[in-house]
């Protein structure tokens, strides 16, 4: 079975030189391109050239000894992780890299925590061994330190797959029935290794090779070895019913979508239906991509990475023939921005291009703001605003800036409350009564039923369902989207004649809305997890500088002269640190910062009436009840909703 690689990295360990020697190493190209020359195979966009990053994740076929892979090289940018979390769900097996000079950096531990939380089998490889101040050994212990224990090092295994006495015993002590068989008999060459191309398939250890992607150092003997412990002999089931996971979304040069899926189970060929959302579609073309050329294939099957012509609904993190919901991603942007641009361009066509970005990069979350009357996109940072003006120019030949990013800040509920809400115009009839819980931070909106199907049938609380994840709901505090909540369907009820499924829209938007009226509403903001290592003489003003930012921060930790320091502070108060740490510590101080979720606002009361949002004054929302007497409806405002409710309440 053909499996997929990541390639991940921080930005500058050399990831996109690293994939092009594996290329160049298995003839998949002639000549080995260099980022710093602008030929980079899997870099072929023009801003990726002239930035020298990489933005976009890029796919290469890799044959190997017998052995099919599919290389995705992936962005190392933190502005560009939401792509780079899209790839993660499709991997097989990642390879990342750290950089001997620079070590594990922020970026690098951030991949390190998807790639456990997706239990993707996972490589190392320390690069740039040719510099002088390289140290193996240093970085060997900071990745114990840092990543995990059960790092090791390939070294320690010769050509002929045989294991020094050290590593064998290293494994034995993390497997019973090895550690049996080393006690009993001692050292089995076969037994050792099958043992840990199991061990290391299940994520449990991660081997750790060494050299220079730039001047082709270790890279054959590293890779020989990975093809060898991630070897499967399970045979690919084409009789098993066809699922796929989709992991991303582009257009080609004609403007056609393309779909690009991950095949999961059974076969795919063209002209085969396939149901996305709610649509079912035919496949009319089905591509295997290798840099920006590709080759019409007429099937695929488990294991294949393909794009696909001739689906429209389908999103990234789709799962096709599996019930299994979407893929929740974890990136998500703390910033927003408005679009602007030339008045001679109608707000259609731009909306129509950001319609298409956004359906790309769905954290883009494009969007009409009827209060400011622009478009707003969310964001990672300033260089994929600069990216995607980029972008905007050399595809859709429009020019287009963006106003300052400002925070986005999100709201929750403390108190759990009940919402009831109803919509009965003339000839429309819809309640629903749901009970609204505060949940875990992070966590989203989740939905969940214990209405009885005596009160609403299986597909009207589908409808509500539906409903619910449609779109963003807005807080009463800014009018920011509502996250962290848990919203259970209590009871409900329809119209045999008058009931359409717009109705339960209506009236579920409603008892949202009255029951945010009276929970204790609560204002939320994103924050960085913060390590900060710095000369110990600078450690009295780094620690007020966290504290007047309204952070908090862990012991510190001081080895010589140096010390470190981590914690946690609002992104608010701190996205424009780096300029003045790097003054105070003459640019000899390390300073990373990671996006961590988000937390209560520091400063809510001035946050709150600095934003001005008048929640009766949201034509999108509204928190009253609409009912019908003689012919006519009436509404009932939201203090006085639950006693006019046509059901029982709690």
């Amino acid at each position: 079975m053909k499996q997929t690689i990541g390639i991940l990295a921080h930005v500058d360990a050399g990831k996109t030189t690293f994939s092009e020697q594996l290329l160049y190493l298995t003839k998949q190209i002639r000549e080995r391109g260099r980022v710093d020359h602008q030929d980079a195979f899997l870099d072929n966009h023009s801003i990726e050239r002239a930035r020298g990053i990489t933005v976009f994740a890029e796919q290469a076929e890799i044959d190997y000894e017998g052995n099919c892979f599919t290389l995705i090289d992936t962005p190392g940018h933190a502005d560009f992780s939401p792509e780079m979390e899209r790839a993660v769900q499709v991997m097989d097996a990642a390879i990342v890299l750290v950089s001997a000079v620079d070590g594990v950096q922020g970026h690098t531990e951030r991949v390190w925590q998807l790639l456990r939380e997706a239990q993707v089998p996972t490589f190392l490889f320390i690069n740039k061994m040719d510099r002088e101040t390289a140290d193996a050994a240093a970085i060997m212990s900071e990745l114990h330190d840092s990543l995990s224990m059960d790092c090791f090092d390939l070294g320690l295994i010769d050509h002929g797959d045989t294991m020094s006495e050290e590593l064998a015993e290293w494994l034995a002590e993390r497997d019973d029935t090895l550690l049996n068989r080393y006690l009993e008999t001692g050292y089995d060459k076969e037994s050792w290794m099958e043992t840990l191309k199991g061990l290391v398939q299940k994520g449990i250890v991660f081997p750790c090779g060494q050299g220079s992607a730039l001047k082709d150092i270790g890279i054959g003997p590293f890779f020989s070895k990975f093809a060898t412990l991630t070897n499967r002999t399970e045979s690919c089931e084409t009789s098993a019913p066809f699922s796929a996971s989709v992991y991303k979304i582009r257009h080609d040069e004609n403007g056609q979508r393309i779909t690009f899926l991950k095949v999961l189970s059974g076969t795919l060929k063209v002209r085969d239906e396939l149901t996305a959302g709610n649509l079912a579609e035919k496949v009319t073309q089905i591509r295997v991509y290798s840099g920006t050329k590709f080759t019409a294939v007429s099937q695929a099957k488990a294991g294949d990475l393909v794009a696909v012509t001739g689906l429209s609904n389908a999103s990234s993190g789709d799962t096709i023939g599996l019930d299994t919901g979407r893929v929740q991603f974890s990136s998500i942007p703390a910033l927003k921005a408005a679009v602007q641009y030339d008045p001679a361009y109608s707000s259609k066509d731009v909306w129509n291009v950001f319609s298409i970005l956004d359906a790309e990069d769905p954290t883009l979350h494009a969007i009409w703001n009827e209060h400011s009357q622009e478009i707003e996109i969310r964001v990672m940072g300033v260089i994929q605003l600069e990216v995607l003006e980029h972008i905007v120019h050399e595809r859709f030949n429009m020019n287009v800036t963006f106003g300052t990013p400002a925070i986005l800040y999100k709201e929750t509920i403390a108190s759990t409350v009940t919402g009831y809400g109803h919509f009965e115009p003339l000839k429309h009839y819809a309640e629903v009564h749901v009970k609204m819980e505060p949940a875990e931070r992070g966590s989203g909106i989740h939905f969940k039923s214990r209405c009885h199907t005596d009160a609403l049938s299986p597909g009207h609380q589908r409808v509500i369902e539906k409903h619910l994840f449609e779109r963003d709901h807005h807080g009463l505090l800014t009018g920011s989207p509502l996250t962290d909540i848990t919203v259970t369907l209590v009871t409900g009820r329809s119209h045999n004649e008058h009931t359409s499924g717009g109705d339960f829209r209506e009236s579920l938007f409603r008892a949202l809305r009255q029951g945010l009226e009276q929970a204790e509403n609560l204002l939320l903001e994103p924050y960085y997890a913060f390590k900060m290592k710095i000369d110990s003489d600078h450690i009295g003003r780094a620690l007020t500088d966290i504290q007047t930012a309204h952070g908090i921060f862990n012991a510190p930790e001081t080895f010589g002269s140096s010390t470190t320091v981590t914690g946690r502070v609002p992104v608010a108060s701190f996205m424009n640190y780096s300029t003045e740490f790097a003054s105070y510590t003459g640019g000899k101080g390390v300073l990373v910062l990671t996006l961590d979720g988000y937390g209560p606002c520091h400063n809510p009361e001035e946050i709150i009436e600095t934003i001005g949002y008048d929640k009766s004054a949201d034509p999108e929302y509204s928190s009253s009840s609409v009912f019908c007497a003689k012919g006519k409806g009436y509404a009932v405002p939201w203090q006085e909703a639950k006693a006019a409710m046509h059901c029982d309440v709690e």
